[in-house]
């Protein structure tokens, strides 16, 4: 039953991510890495194939790997969050301590992704989806 229950929130996010990497208002890093989380927790088959998707290698693989992120990556991710959470702020004009968190928890996700991912040049990028190719799959 776990496993199903995992399976169904992985393609949950799996939809959900695809959509984000389309649409500008819906981000897809978050719902790709529930994805990850529940394919590897369903069947090493599950996880083997998503690690394998273009949709996972062009939005996660690197900061999964603990490389980092390109400049783009993390400006496409900011500018999302910042215009979803602006509508829920906009939303709270009549709650100043839910404006409050809200901007907390913006500026804490922009601090982030500027001071606490780190920066990698295209160049490094490249190189590094380079090396991937490269290596013998397990």
């Amino acid at each position: 039953m776990k496993k199903v229950l995992y399976i169904l929130f992985g393609c949950i996010g799996l939809v959900l991510g695809a959509v984000g990497a389309v649409l500008p208002l819906l981000p897809a890093f978050p719902f790709l890495m529930l994805a990850a989380y529940c394919f590897a927790r369903s069947s090493q088959r599950l996880h083997n194939w998503f690690t394998s998707t273009k949709l996972y290698k062009n939005n996660l693989e690197s900061f999964a790997k603990g490389r980092g992120m390109t400049w783009s990556t993390k400006l496409r991710i900011m500018v999302t969050v910042t215009l979803v959470m602006s509508i829920g702020f906009f939303m709270m004009g009549s709650v100043p301590v839910g404006r409050i968190i809200l901007g907390c928890v913006w500026l804490f996700h922009i601090l982030f992704f500027i001071f606490g991912i780190k920066t990698l040049s295209p160049a490094q990028a490249e190189h590094y989806r380079k090396l991937d190719e490269a290596a013998p799959q397990a």
